[in-house]
C-alpha cells in the first residue's frame, strides 16, 4: 500500500513524519506527564496517516515487568495485556527492536486483537535511560501497509519524545 497524502499533506511519507514530527514535539514541548506525551503521540499520528488503523502504546506493567499492559491508543479494542515474547509486541519488547510485519497472519504467535489487522509495525520506546517503558503500536488493514519509511520516521519521533531526558 503507498501512502496517499491529503489535500494539504505532503505527497512524500517521509516528508510527512517529518512534519508531524514537528507538531508533536511543538505540542509536547514542556509537558512532563507520560500519559499526556504517549495519548498525544497516538492522536496526531492516527489523525496523520490514513494507513494507520489502530495506533497506540502498550506500556510495561507495573505489577509484572515482563507483561504489557495497554495504554493511550486510538481504534478499536485493544489486547488488555500481553507478556513479553508473545505476539509482534510483546517480541518487540522482548528484543528491543522495531517488528515491521507485512502480514500478521504469518507471524509465529501473532495475537489477533482484531481480526481486520493485516500488518502491523512496533517499535519499543525507551527512556532517557535505555529503560524500556512501552512499545508504540500500529496497525493496518492492508497487507504490507509498512515500510523503512514508517520505521524511519516513527522511531525517530519515539526517541525525540521518550528518550530525550
Amino acid at each position: 500500500m503507498s501512502y496517499v497524502a491529503r489535500d494539504d499533506r505532503p505527497a512524500d511519507k517521509t516528508e510527512r513524519y517529518a512534519e508531524v514530527e514537528a507538531e508533536i514535539l511543538a505540542v509536547l514541548d514542556g509537558e512532563p506527564n507520560l500519559t499526556a506525551r504517549m495519548a498525544t503521540v497516538a492522536s496526531m499520528l492516527a489523525d496523520a496517516f490514513d494507513h494507520y488503523f489502530w495506533t497506540g502504546f502498550y506500556v510495561v506493567a507495573p505489577d509484572k515487568t515482563d507483561e504489557l499492559v495497554v495504554g493511550p491508543y486510538q481504534g478499536t479494542l485493544g489486547c488488555l495485556r500481553i507478556a513479553f515474547g508473545r505476539g509482534v509486541c510483546g517480541t518487540a519488547a522482548a528484543t528491543r527492536q522495531t517488528q515491521l510485519v507485512e502480514d500478521v497472519h504469518a507471524f509465529p504467535g501473532h495475537i489477533a486483537c482484531d481480526s481486520r489487522s493485516a500488518s502491523e509495525i512496533v517499535v519499543p520506546v525507551l527512556d532517557a535511560s535505555g529503560e524500556l517503558v512501552a512499545v508504540f503500536d500500529v496497525d493496518a488493514t492492508t497487507p504490507a501497509a509498512f515500510d523503512a519509511a514508517d520505521q524511519a520516521g516513527l522511531e525517530s519521533l519515539l526517541a525525540k519524545v521518550f528518550a530525550a531526558g
